[in-house]
């Protein structure tokens, strides 16, 4: 048996038939841990290392099977407030998950080997040759699962599969240099230039994102992903400074990625507060004219990818 397959790490999802995250069809695996805490995330799921508890509130039906199981007494049930669970005393035991009938509490994560999700891939592997796509390692952010997410490349490369890193660069660069060699494509954040401003919204400068980025291999294929917030980064000045450095690393593309509300629900689900309730999408108008904006500086430009 060779041991690398029995790696495990904690994954919160694992995607078929995803045409977002690089070229052709593609199965994403979603990792659990993030150092970043970007205000619009849109899978806060993703920010701690291990399972947690998310609810639906209007699954709720107020049975209170939940909280008859609950060992630590974290759940109460109330008729007109409704199910609340106390996060300070929840102890993730998880045993509320198959005890409600409606489907209101689910666990997001869980420990998988590399085995393990070699197997799910498998499954999709006739579709992902056949659309000439392949899989990508997303987060949270792989570089805080640094060891897994290159054991899990590296099984998808020994199968003939096209492989793709989706990441923020913040991470030790020593993993990020190891996991390059089995990974074909880079989609590469930058949230903002300024690492003043990147600090402000993620929590974190940009200086270390910035180097890691800058020394990936010139024969690395690299596309730049600007997840685009109103407001925040698509003033014209800091769109240039990211075409610029587009060209500098001699990325194939930008790629922009809109600002949307589709995560928000998932914030009440796990007891946090969305930051960004005031921030409104953008409409298709100023979407069209940041995407031409982008292609003046002579590099290909897609939204969405």
């Amino acid at each position: 048996m060779n041991n690398s397959k029995q790696i495990s790490g904690v994954v919160f999802l694992i995607q078929s038939y995803s045409v977002q995250d690089g070229p052709g069809i593609r199965t994403t695996v979603f990792l659990k841990a993030c150092s970043l805490r970007c205000r619009w995330c849109q899978n806060p799921e993703s920010w701690n290392n291990y399972p947690e508890l998310i609810t639906r509130d209007a699954k709720c039906v107020l049975l209170g099977k939940c909280k008859e199981v609950c060992p630590a007494d974290a759940i109460m049930i109330d008729s007109r407030t409704g199910r609340i669970i106390d996060r300070n005393k929840c102890d993730l035991c998880f045993k509320c998950v198959p005890a409600c009938p409606s489907g209101a509490l689910s666990k997001i994560g869980d420990h998988m080997t590399v085995d393990e999700v070699m197997s799910e891939i498998k499954k999709d592997e006739p579709f992902l040759v056949r659309s000439q796509g392949g899989v990508t390692v997303s987060g949270g952010e792989p570089l805080n699962q640094p060891v897994f997410a290159c054991e899990l490349l590296k099984g998808c490369k020994e199968i003939g599969l096209h492989t793709a890193l989706d990441t923020s660069g913040q991470g030790d660069w020593t993993a990020l240099e190891k996991i390059l060699v089995y990974t074909d494509l880079v989609l590469y954040d930058i949230k903002h230039m300024d690492s003043e401003r990147h600090k402000t919204a993620t929590g974190v400068g940009n200086n270390l994102i910035l180097s890691n980025l800058r020394k990936i291999p010139p024969e690395k294929k690299i596309w730049l992903r600007i997840p685009l917030i109103p407001g925040y980064n698509d003033s014209k000045e800091n769109l240039k400074q990211v075409a610029y450095l587009a060209k500098e690393v001699k990325a194939e593309k930008i790629s922009i990625l809109p600002f949307h509300k589709l995560g928000e629900g998932k914030y009440a689900g796990l007891g946090r507060i969305y930051s960004v309730a005031d921030i409104k999408p953008y409409d298709k108008s100023r979407i069209n004219e940041i995407h031409t904006y982008l292609q003046g500086f002579e590099i290909q430009v897609s939204v969405g990818s």
